[in-house]
C-alpha cells in the first residue's frame, strides 16, 4: 500500500487507485501555485484544473472538447429576372361571324364565302404596335398580322387595324377599314381611328369570317 501525492490510500505503485494522480510527482495544489493555465494564462488558485478553461494543470489535458465549427450558410440565390409578358394572336375562321356578316346582307356578301378548311394560326406578337391587314409588295404593305394567306378573306382591308401592345395592357384600334372591326360577338363595330382596351382572352372580328384571340404567356 503506497500513498499518493494527494494522500490517497492506493494498492498501485504507479498511479492512484482513487484520484489517478501519478505516484512520485508533485502534488496538483504544488504544481498549481506556481504557475499559470499554459491555455489561457489564468492565474491558478492551487486547483488542479483551471477555473477558466477547465484545463488539466497536472496532465496537461484539456478537460473539455473543442468548440464545434461554426456551419456555413449558403448565400440566398439570386431573384428571379422578370420577364414580360408575350402575347400571342390566334388566328381562326368563326362561322358565328360568319353568319352574322351573312345577316347583315352587306353589298359583299355573296362573293365572302366561309372557308371549308382553315387551320388555326398562332402568332407570336413582336414589339408594341402590330399591323393586321393583308401583305401587297405594289402598296409596301407588310402586317404582322397577315390575313393576306390563303384561305383569304375578301373583307379584310389592306390595312385593316393596328394593335397596341403593352406589359399590363392593349388597344385595338380600326383603320378605316371597309367592313369595320368589331369586339366579343358584339354587332356593333369600334368607332374608327379609336383606341379601344382590349385583355387577353377578348375576341377581334374582321372582315367576313376572321377572329383574331388575344392571350399572353
Amino acid at each position: 500500500m503506497v500513498t499518493c501525492p494527494d494522500g490517497h490510500a492506493s494498492e498501485s505503485t504507479d498511479y492512484c487507485d482513487e484520484c489517478g494522480t501519478q505516484i512520485g510527482v508533485p502534488t496538483a495544489a504544488a504544481t498549481a501555485a506556481a504557475t499559470v493555465c499554459p491555455v489561457c494564462d489564468t492565474p491558478s488558485s492551487g486547483s488542479r484544473f483551471c477555473e477558466e478553461c477547465g484545463h488539466d494543470i497536472v496532465l496537461g489535458a484539456p478537460a473539455r472538447q473543442p468548440d464545434a465549427p461554426t456551419a456555413v450558410v449558403d448565400p440566398a440565390p439570386p431573384p428571379e429576372p422578370m420577364v414580360a409578358a408575350t402575347w400571342i394572336a390566334t388566328i381562326s375562321a368563326d362561322r358565328a361571324l360568319y353568319e352574322r356578316v351573312q345577316a347583315r346582307n352587306g353589298p359583299d356578301a355573296d362573293r365572302m364565302a366561309f372557308p371549308g378548311y382553315f387551320p388555326e394560326r398562332r402568332i407570336v406578337l413582336r414589339g408594341s404596335d402590330i399591323l393586321i391587314g393583308k401583305h401587297s409588295i405594289s402598296q409596301g404593305v407588310n402586317p404582322d398580322i397577315d390575313l393576306g394567306i390563303p384561305p383569304v378573306d375578301a373583307g379584310v382591308s389592306r390595312v385593316h387595324a393596328r394593335l397596341h401592345l403593352g406589359p399590363d395592357s392593349a388597344t385595338v384600334t380600326d383603320l378605316g377599314s371597309t367592313n369595320g372591326t368589331s369586339l366579343n360577338d358584339s354587332e356593333d363595330d369600334i368607332p374608327r381611328e379609336v383606341a379601344v382596351p382590349v385583355r387577353p382572352g377578348d375576341r377581334i372580328h374582321v372582315g367576313a369570317w376572321t377572329t383574331i384571340t388575344l392571350s399572353r404567356l
